[in-house]
């Protein structure tokens, strides 16, 4: 056989050879000869691995070289190629010595794998596991359960390797378990399922939760319920409701429908009853509820199914049957198949149930709110509130009511009830009262006062609900010893005992019930005589759990019986046990009966309890007994008194209350001893320590009186005293009724003073300006500007008619107010000629003996009650008095200004 010429070395590869030749067992001269022919066809370099394995067979390297080129010369080749045999016995040939290198047997695997080569892949897999050490196991296993997933592969043959695979490491059971669920292999991916959550040392490589297991499992047991035998579902099941409770209605239906598809239909409506009677949730509860519901109606409807099917059939079958029917009577009787044909025809095992199945599916649905109920008692059975919706449930059967209100307070324990545990005895009591048996609701409120409650209250109402029950049906002698009864103090022997045991039911504090005791008072007052009355109020001082309100209510009883003094005492008895603020509707009330009653016979006493009631009320309350206290005095007093309380009242009320106070201080004085006495009180408000804006209105008031009384220099003084309190930029209001009062009333130099205390006032306030907003500074400098404009238009008005006053008037500046006179080219000039300024004429005293001075009358108002009657002689000699001081006296500035304006003209 001869060998082609492209194969023979060419004059390129001499050197190689030569070195060959030299060190034929040197790797690294083979390998420097197969880099440097790289590029060579296949056929050639194959020559050279062969010559080179064959010098050296056990080099790794060049046998793992030459299997690459070899796969990668088969990659696109079909597998049915003479390649891939060739192949194959080039892997053989290099596992002959490369037996102990798993990276050659994992290409080797892999590439039969390819070849769809089952059993002979098969055997070389085991042939790897064989010659490889356990610890490169791992590396042959993740190939081999690939092959044996594979289609084509034999069941058998792929669950026999993954047994291998889990002995070799049983951690990787999931993946068994996933091979079995995808062949279907149900019945021992239960069992193996089962084995795996009952090992506790389970640790799961995929991260699945037990939880997720169990409803795997529960899952694989009901849907294949037919195919999987040898476990018991029902304890399986069972103890994972035991063990998981956030599933507990998924579970229950499981079972439910494992049963189901067992063909046991009422062992699934045991358990979906179970289900619903045991779940502590109404998600549970739901979940199980709809798939009952379900479940009957799928029941119901496979039955009309049926039922018509067997109509179609019958209707063919009764004409055949009909003729036969008369001939053999006689002997029915020994024939055994017509007899059980018969007892199948019997009603009791019809099969015809639709309107049983139809009953019980409205049974169930009528059932779902009670059922639910359950549930929620099932959460807490002390939850007052369910049971009074349970007993609701059942409204119109009495006997069920009954039995459950007898449930429920049998299960409630009061010390742990939520809600009031008593409205379940009372609601007991009435459901016997609205049925007329009053005997027996006496026997459950008598059972009702011995529970021990966790608070007084509930057994106070408890009591006071069963006096009402009783006065209902007119027995009030019955419902005043329920009342004696309850108020009963325990004994001291009952006392020492409760003492010795140290657990104290609330029956022993119940004789201080409030409660108890204002209804066993309307009792006595409706029913009762007054010592009666008497006694049960009396009772309740002793106690020491009177409120202001039994107080009063006892004084007005003994007041509606005449015992005045008595009432009095009760009074007095309140004042000593309560302090403010609840003390004070009973000085208010004992202080208005007192005076009403006694009025000017005991002012004393009348004084001295509002003394004493001023002293004990704090500032913030004290105002309106100061008021009744003067009023006291006004009417039945002396009015320097009456005076001397509102004095008091003004230092006593609290800061904010002063200015009210001074107000109806000053009216009051007004009324009773004139105006001019009201300035002593104005002065001292003013210097009382009033808030600032408070002391500014006290000053504008006092200015308005001074002024109706004609004090001008007076209200002039309070108008300057009040400025500094009043911001130009924030109270223009001020300002303008003093720029109003000089116009009436002021002189060129007052006004200019009120100018000047404006603008001191102003720059007083200019040193918060950081603090005032925007808008108040821009305000003020328009404010400015007005009051140039209005100077200015002023002059311009009063300005005498010459040539110059155009040249006055520019060399003006804006805003400038001259202080005195300026000489313009040897003439007087007003420097400020404003609506004030005095004519020249006005300088020389004959001219102002000529002015007539009109003046305004003193009210009347001003003398109060002192002078009320003038005689006639002395009311025309106050006439001409006052004529002649028109004629004499000085004039205002307006009006001068009129009277100069009248003569121009």
């Amino acid at each position: 056989m001869s060998i082609p010429r492209e194969l023979y070395p060419t004059e390129d590869d001499l050197p190689y050879e030569e070195e060959i030749l030299r060190n034929t067992f040197s790797l690294k001269q083979w390998w420097r000869y197969l880099v440097a022919r790289a590029d060579a066809p296949f056929t050639k370099r194959r020559v050279l691995y062969e010559r080179a394995l064959q010098a050296l067979p056990g080099s790794y390297k060049i046998w793992h070289a030459y299997l690459r080129e070899r796969l990668e010369l088969v990659r696109n080749l079909p597998i049915n190629h003479s390649l891939y045999q060739a192949l194959n016995n080039t892997f053989e040939r290099a596992l002959v010595t490369m037996h102990k290198m798993p990276r050659i047997w994992i290409m080797y695997l892999v590439s039969l794998t390819q070849q769809k080569l089952v059993t002979r892949t098969r055997r070389t897999f085991d042939r790897a596991l064989c010659a490889l050490p356990v610890t490169q196991h791992d590396r042959i296993w993740e190939h081999y359960l690939v092959f044996v997933s594979q289609r084509g592969i034999p069941i058998e043959t792929s669950l026999r390797v993954y047994r291998r695979y889990l002995k070799y490491d049983p951690s990787h059971i999931e993946d068994l378990l996933e091979f079995l669920l995808n062949s279907e292999l149900w019945q021992e991916a239960a069992e193996r399922l089962a084995g795996v959550l009952n090992d506790d040392r389970f640790y799961s490589i995929k991260g699945k939760t037990k939880h997720r297991l169990w409803l795997e499992l529960c899952d694989l047991l009901t849907q294949h319920a037919t195919e999987i035998s040898g476990l018991n579902v029902d304890a399986i099941i069972r103890g994972g409701i035991k063990k998981f409770t956030d599933e507990v209605g998924r579970l229950w239906t499981s079972l439910a429908d494992y049963y189901i598809r067992r063909k046991l239909v009422e062992k699934a409506r045991d358990i979906f009853e179970e289900g619903m009677t045991t779940v502590v949730t109404v998600r549970d509860f739901s979940v199980i509820f709809d798939a009952y519901s379900q479940f009957e109606e799928s029941m119901l409807a496979l039955k009309m199914e049926e039922m018509s099917d067997s109509e179609v059939e019958d209707e063919g079958s009764n004409g055949e049957v009909g003729a036969e029917e008369d001939v053999d009577e006689e002997d029915d009787r020994l024939n055994v198949a017509k007899l059980e044909k018969k007892l199948k025809e019997f009603w009791l095992n019809d099969d015809k149930d639709i309107d049983l199945r139809l009953a019980r599916l409205e049974h169930l649905m009528d059932r779902r709110p009670e059922l639910a109920n359950s549930v929620l008692l099932r959460q807490n059975p002390h939850n007052v509130e369910q049971w009074h919706r349970r007993v609701k449930l059942f409204e119109g059967n009495p006997t069920k009511q009954i039995l459950t209100f007898t449930e429920a307070v049998r299960t409630i324990d009061p010390m742990k009830a939520v809600g009031k545990p008593h409205t379940l005895w009372v609601a007991f009591a009435k459901l016997y009262e609205n049925h007329k048996d009053i005997a027996n609701a006496r026997v459950i409120f008598d059972k009702a006062v011995q529970v021990n409650y966790k608070t007084v209250d509930h057994l106070a109402s408890v009591w006071c609900e069963w006096a009402e029950m009783e006065l209902r049906h007119r027995n009030f002698k019955g419902a005043l010893e329920l009342m004696r009864r309850a108020t009963a103090e325990p004994t001291v022997e009952v006392k020492r005992r409760v003492a010795a045991d140290g657990n104290e039911p609330v029956q022993i504090k119940l004789h201080r019930s409030l409660r108890l005791w204002l209804l066993f008072v309307d009792l006595e007052e409706s029913l009762g005589s007054l010592e009666s009355t008497r006694v049960v109020y009396e009772r309740i001082l002793d106690l020491r759990i009177a409120t202001p309100q039994i107080i009063i209510n006892y004084a007005v009883l003994l007041e509606d019986h005449k015992y005045f003094e008595d009432a009095f005492k009760v009074y007095e008895r309140g004042v000593k046990i309560f302090k403010y603020p609840h003390v004070k509707d009973i000085w208010v009330t004992y202080l208005s009966k007192f005076v009403k009653r006694y009025g000017k016979s005991k002012l004393e006493r009348a004084r001295e309890l509002f003394e004493h009631a001023v002293e004990q009320t704090p500032a913030d309350a004290v105002k309106p007994l100061y008021l009744q206290y003067a009023k006291l005095e006004e009417d039945y007093g002396l009015a320097k008194r009456a005076m001397r309380v509102y004095d008091q009242a003004t230092k006593a009320v609290p800061a904010n209350e002063k200015l009210s106070m001074y107000e109806i201080y000053i009216a009051r004085a007004a009324e009773i001893f004139g105006v001019p006495r009201t300035r002593e009180i104005y002065e001292q408000a003013i210097e009382s320590g009033l808030p600032d804006k408070d002391v500014k209105v006290m000053c504008l008031k006092y200015a308005e009186l001074e002024k109706s009384l004609g004090e001008i220099d007076r209200a002039r003084a309070l108008y300057k005293h009040s400025s500094q309190f009043a911001d130009p930029r924030s109270d223009p209001d001020f300002w303008n009724k003093w720029h109003e009062f000089e116009v009436q009333h002021g002189n060129e130099d007052t006004f200019r003073e009120m100018l000047r205390v404006k603008r001191s006032v102003s720059a007083s306030y200019s040193q918060t300006h950081f603090i005032l907003p925007e808008y108040l500074m821009q305000k003020d400098q328009m404010q400015t500007l007005e009051e140039a404009k209005d100077m200015a238009a002023l002059e311009r008005q009063l300005a005498p008619p010459e040539n110059d006053t155009k040249s006055k008037e520019q060399s003006r500046v804006v805003g400038f107010v001259s202080a005195g006179v300026v000489e313009s080219n040897g003439q007087k000039v007003t420097g400020n000629n404003e609506d004030i300024e005095l004519p020249e004429e006005s300088d020389s005293e004959e001219d102002d003996d000529k002015v007539e001075i009109a003046l305004k009358e003193v009210p009347d108002a001003v003398f109060g009650g002192l002078i009320r009657k003038r005689d006639e002689g002395d009311e025309a000699e106050d006439d001409s008095t006052a004529k002649n001081k028109d004629s004499d006296g000085p004039l205002g500035a307006l009006e001068r200004m009129k009277r100069r304006k009248q003569q121009a003209s």
